[in-house]
């Protein structure tokens, strides 16, 4: 069963020439911006955008502030349920490449950056709300979320995944605007100030958090230097010494620059957020950025792809899907594909010291 569950991993160049693919969710952030008159100049300025922010945090040895420039690749995960050849594009994430002017090279930046998922847009916008409706005021399901976790993970550990990225994803996100964050003393010299949300733990918190638990991500949350408000940083491993202060600088810049687009009440506001922190999309005083980005459109269209998905990938597949999802074995797969890296990691040194 498992075999036949297999992944193909593309990429498209997020450039001022970039265009959607078909399989694209319509929703997802750079889609929004890459659409209509002012889609060249949206995607200029965002760029723009991002290697200014890149160069404010990156300052040592960069005395102009523009040393480096950012790539970012857009990553496409489509699954083969069947083997038959006919996928279904379940995860896409960003790729960034930091170019080093000075030293004229490329340097890896962070894989995972953004998150767009179709099946997050069925449980979220056709699952939960057809539970709320039949249970008001009662929990999520318990289920909530697993097929998705597992997808998630069953990406990280296969070896169309393996092939081509050396760490595990970065996924950046806004913080959310239901909860309320306090500050603690922990200062990180490329990440920031640290908050925790309403005093609980790294693992829970929001439904979002929770969702990204079963996806085997913690959560911890940042406010950069120069920044107004925290950002909430899901990943697996340890965050602050599995990447180099580039890999993290790249997530900072390229996320922070989406949510100014699209959150200015919380990521563009003309204050910063204080020791106890609530973020309100209410907000009024904050600034817009010159970039068009439809919201409204953004919503709307959630519960149209959340509804395609249970037409094209849940219904189909559903008996394959639970079979699979209940005979998966998250652990005992992970500890393969980490002794697998070890072993690459090993072998990298080894062959550098040879050399």
């Amino acid at each position: 069963m498992n075999k036949q569950f297999t992944y193909s991993i593309s990429s498209i160049r997020f450039d001022e020439n970039y265009q959607p693919a078909d399989s694209t969710r319509l929703t997802t952030n750079f889609a929004n911006l890459a659409r209509g008159e002012n889609r060249q100049e949206n995607l200029r300025k965002t760029l723009t955008m991002i290697n200014n922010r890149f160069n404010d945090l990156a300052h040592w040895d960069n005395p102009t502030a523009d040393r480096y420039s950012v790539e970012v690749d857009i990553i496409s995960a489509d699954l083969d349920i069947e083997g038959n050849g006919h996928t279904f594009p379940v995860i896409e994430t960003l790729k960034t490449t930091i170019i080093d002017h000075k030293e004229n090279k490329r340097i890896e930046g962070m894989i995972g950056n953004s998150f767009s998922s179709y099946v997050r847009d069925y449980d979220f916008s056709i699952v939960l709300p057809e539970h709320f409706a039949n249970h008001p005021k009662s929990a999520p399901p318990e289920e909530f979320g697993d097929l998705h976790g597992k997808l998630f993970q069953h990406l990280l550990n296969s070896e169309a995944y393996q092939a081509n990225f050396d760490k595990q994803p970065v996924i950046c996100l806004s913080v959310s605007s239901s909860k309320t964050y306090q500050r603690t003393g922990n200062q990180h010299p490329v990440l920031g100030a640290e908050y925790r949300q309403d005093g609980g733990s790294l693992n829970k918190g929001s439904l979002t958090d929770e969702y990204f638990s079963k996806m085997g991500l913690a959560v911890r949350y940042f406010m950069p230097a120069g920044s107004v408000a925290p950002l909430a940083f899901y990943f697996a491993g340890d965050l602050l010494s599995d990447y180099t202060d580039l890999e993290l600088i790249s997530a900072i810049s390229t996320m922070e620059t989406f949510q100014k687009i699209y959150r200015p009440e919380i990521y563009n506001a003309n204050s910063t957020a204080a020791q106890i922190y609530q973020p309100s999309l209410k907000y009024q005083d904050y600034s817009l950025t010159q970039i068009v980005y439809d919201r409204a459109e953004r919503s709307q269209m959630a519960v149209t792809q959340g509804k395609f998905t249970e037409d094209e990938f849940i219904n189909p597949y559903q008996d394959i899907l639970e079979e699979w999802a209940a005979s998966y074995d998250v652990a005992s797969e992970t500890v393969q594909r980490e002794a697998v890296q070890r072993e690459a990691v090993q072998k990298r040194a080894d062959d550098k010291q040879a050399a």
